[in-house]
């Protein structure tokens, strides 16, 4: 009885613990505020927050680990405050006809790129099924996350963190590098326009096939326009299936290996990313999975970290 006890008090949320997610939840919303404006999301994600951390010791581990994606999601929330065009120059011509130099197509006299040939030759078929490969970008990483957090913490954190840091390896590219998707080569030409609205591109067939906005309220609230390359909608999938492979999903990998080449069809069917954005993304992923296995091998304080952040999500 007395062991239970002491138990379910170590469970308990302490005044300190109260103390950091008020404090945290009260800066979140005056930098929001100030960055971005306010918006009904962000009363969602502090609701979303503190209701699962103090509901239970399980949702409190739940959502203790996924804080790395809700951190995330704040970052690429207010990269809206700091458009990537007022850095450096937009590239759209020249990406356009370097997608068109190496990877064209001849169809009727004419060399296309990827992107206009399958504008020429869409498919209610494949309309349909780059809409539900898409679809996939975020529900397969975090669903593949939720189950490692209950099955192998330690694997959900260096899964969490890798998708993290190839995240901000993507993000400093877009402020390096800021360009135009096809999409917006097909609707602008090659002249830049600041500030112009994010656009479903192709993605609008699937949304008039289902008779829904799915698409078109996702990309209302894009942050930046003119972040194509590289694509890391085409890199999640690849860390997915590194996990997946680490890990010996057996045939569940199958599936990974089916909706990452599906993911990659689909950017470029959707008119939403150039193949060399694809490259670009596929490569990113390669470049924090390396990055961060180097780093858990040989530094003590990343090891540290990484050890302190597992008792927490793990008690």
């Amino acid at each position: 009885m007395a062991a239970t006890a002491i138990d379910q008090n170590a469970k308990a949320v302490t005044p300190r613990q109260v103390i950091i997610v008020t404090v945290a939840t009260i800066v979140y919303f005056l930098l929001s505020w100030q960055l971005v404006g306010f918006k009904t999301d962000q009363v969602f994600l502090a609701v979303l927050f503190n209701g699962l951390f103090y509901a239970s010791p399980l949702t409190r581990r739940f959502i203790l680990g996924f804080a790395i994606f809700i951190v995330y999601w704040i970052i690429f929330d207010y990269m809206k405050a700091f458009p990537n065009y007022r850095y450096n120059t937009v590239h759209i011509a020249d990406l356009y006809n370097s997608e068109k130099h190496l990877f064209g197509i001849r169809f009727k006299g004419q060399l296309l790129t990827p992107n206009e040939f399958w504008k020429a030759n869409h498919k209610v078929f494949l309309d349909v099924m780059s809409g539900v490969f898409y679809l996939c970008w975020v529900p397969v990483p975090l669903a593949f996350a939720a189950f490692l957090l209950f099955t192998k913490p330690k694997q959900f954190l260096c899964f969490a963190l890798t998708f993290f840091l190839v995240n901000l390896i993507g993000f400093i590219i877009y402020y390096l590098y800021p360009a135009a998707p096809p999409w917006y080569v097909q609707l602008h030409g090659f002249n830049f326009i600041a500030g112009t609205p994010g656009n479903t591109g192709a993605l609008s067939r699937f949304d008039d096939f289902c008779h829904a906005g799915v698409f078109k309220s996702i990309y209302a609230k894009s942050s930046n326009v003119f972040a194509a390359m590289p694509s890391l909608h085409s890199a999640y999938p690849v860390i997915v299936l590194f996990y997946g492979l680490k890990n010996r999903l057996g045939l569940i990998n199958i599936f990974f290996v089916v909706v990452m080449c599906g993911i990659w069809f689909a950017a470029v069917y959707a008119s939403h990313h150039y193949v060399l954005d694809v490259v670009a993304g596929i490569f990113c992923a390669i470049l924090g999975i390396g990055i961060f296995n180097v780093a858990l091998k040989t530094s003590h304080t990343f090891q540290r970290f990484l050890n302190s952040y597992h008792q927490i999500i793990s008690k």
